[in-house]
């Protein structure tokens, strides 16, 4: 994409958007059979369950591939032979530095980015891409600091972009069903939910705090790694391979000891946003969406094991305020303030909470989930990702899938569905077969200017900023809450608590030379 021609799109961005991206600017929308341009930052992991679907679908073709260690692209050659996908990794321009893939944008053409990389990279490079009129497709969570998040929301309304976060149970039937029948109010007035995980699985705590204390000098730099463009935006220090075996760390899936990386950077405080921003944004999303959450005035975690200054603690539980509001979807409608209680680290809500459930599943609670609890009844997401859920209302002996019980079916539809894959099954599934030709593609078919228009998002894309940027708001006052006792209370409008130690966290560090 030139720049001549990228400065046209912004325009067309600031002639037409409504809210976050309401209207698509892209080219591509006048030409939809055209191949849109997409680089893919982070190549593996969740990098390449990412990248691949979009490609796969035949109307993408890869313009670059960056990622610091450049190992992972004989990583991603070998997966794509091991999937049955004929694609040379070879053939594409390959980046360890962001900022250098940015520089090259328009020569190379980028229409649209895939960014799965550790969370304190996400903002730098999805603001800069969008401010180049670069669509982007961001993994969950959408940044790691409540002042990017500011500066991302800002950055996609004034540029027009299409916008789509990596929560992929956004685009499960069964998430959007269980979305409208709550919306219609159907338990009544709504002041309380529970949300639990099973995460972290990776090392954190005071154990992983003590280790990386007791080794200051650091370790030699693996080959292939660009250490300096992993850390980016992250203040300089020393790398750390392994720990040994015999090292105290907490480590129950045994991910190979990685101290940073990869994947187990997610539960330092400067790297990562620990199991709250890896996992609510996919097991809050039903209850986001569906109560028709919106501003938390404050919060307060009320458990910290393992608590330290370096890492996330080992197990925690939080405690949110959302305030009241009025109900969009029912205008006039006045919902009043909810509580959200947060559990990590295995830890879950008493079955007591939940009797009807517990009556029928030898008291037990599901190992992931989110509890819903309204004055007429209450609906409970036994997974993470909302594609298994049920409901049971007054008078109800037991939970029924959503899609099976008598009242909730009366609820009129009002969500298009991206699969309808419920259509021959007749209740919801923990099937997540949905997530290739739905959530990734939806971002695809949203760039191409196809596919349903979400009035709730006011976009082609369920989890695009307007929805995206509020429900990160209180999942990140919550990491904080996490770092600092006692009782933090949130100012949106100032973008601030009212505590000092609070405040110093809203803010990321930010290296010189690596300024977004």
């Amino acid at each position: 994409m030139t720049a001549s021609r990228r400065s046209f799109i912004r325009g067309l961005a600031g002639a037409s958007a409504l809210g976050f991206g309401g209207c698509c600017s892209c080219l591509k929308c006048s030409n939809p059979s055209s191949k849109i341009r997409l680089a893919a930052v982070g190549v593996m992991g969740k990098g390449f369950s990412d990248w691949t679907p979009m490609l796969k679908s035949g109307f993408v073709e890869m313009a670059a591939f960056c990622d610091a260690d450049i190992n992972m692209r004989d990583k991603a050659q070998k997966q794509l032979a091991k999937n049955g996908i004929d694609f040379d990794m070879y053939s594409v321009p390959f980046y360890t530095d962001y900022r250098r893939l940015l520089d090259d944008a328009g020569v190379l053409g980028i229409d649209a980015m895939t960014i799965s990389t550790p969370d304190h990279v996400h903002a730098p490079v999805a603001i800069q891409a969008m401010k180049q009129g670069i669509h982007v497709y961001v993994q969950k969570p959408l940044v790691r600091t409540l002042w990017e998040l500011d500066y991302f929301g800002r950055t996609a309304k004034e540029n027009g972009v299409i916008v789509q976060m990596g929560n992929q149970g956004s685009s499960l039937d069964s998430m959007r069903r269980c979305t409208e029948v709550l919306q219609s109010g159907i338990l009544g007035d709504v002041r309380e939910f529970h949300v639990w995980t099973n995460r972290p699985v990776w090392p954190q705590g005071k154990g992983v705090a003590d280790w990386v204390k007791g080794h200051p000098k650091g370790e030699k730099v693996r080959d292939g790694l660009n250490w300096d463009a992993w850390l980016a935006t992250a203040e300089k220090r020393p790398f750390l391979d392994k720990y040994p075996d015999d090292a105290d760390v907490y480590d129950p899936w045994k991910l190979g000891k990685n101290v940073y990386h990869s994947f187990t950077w997610r539960g330092f405080y400067d790297f990562g946003a620990g199991a709250f921003g890896d996992m609510a944004c996919h097991t809050m999303n039903l209850a986001f969406r569906g109560l028709e959450l919106g501003g938390v005035s404050d919060a307060e975690c009320l458990t910290a094991e393992s608590a330290n200054d370096i890492a996330y603690p080992l197990r925690s539980k939080v405690k949110l305020t959302y305030k009241a509001r009025e109900s969009k979807i029912r205008p006039g409608v006045k919902l009043p303030a909810v509580t959200l209680y947060w559990y990590d680290g295995d830890l879950k809500p008493a079955a007591d909470i939940m009797p009807k459930w517990a009556a029928t599943h030898d008291g037990k609670v599901p190992n992931t989930g989110c509890y819903i609890i309204g004055s007429k009844g209450s609906v409970l997401m036994q997974d993470d990702y909302g594609a298994k859920c049920a409901i049971a209302l007054e008078g109800d002996k037991e939970f029924v899938d959503v899609f099976q019980h008598e009242q909730a079916k009366a609820v009129a539809r009002s969500i298009p569905f991206r699969t309808d894959s419920v259509a021959t099954t007749g209740k919801s599934t923990v099937e997540m077969k949905g997530f290739a030709n739905g959530h990734y593609i939806e971002f695809i078919d949203a760039i191409r200017g196809v596919g349903p228009y979400y009035e709730q998002t006011h976009s082609r894309c369920f989890a695009d900023a307007e929805y995206c940027v509020p429900q990160m708001e209180g999942i990140l006052v919550g990491c904080v809450a996490q770092r600092v006792p006692g009782k933090l209370v949130w100012n949106s409008a100032t973008q601030s608590f009212d505590n000092k130690l609070a405040n110093a966290y809203v803010k990321p560090f930010i290296r010189k030379g690596w300024e977004f």
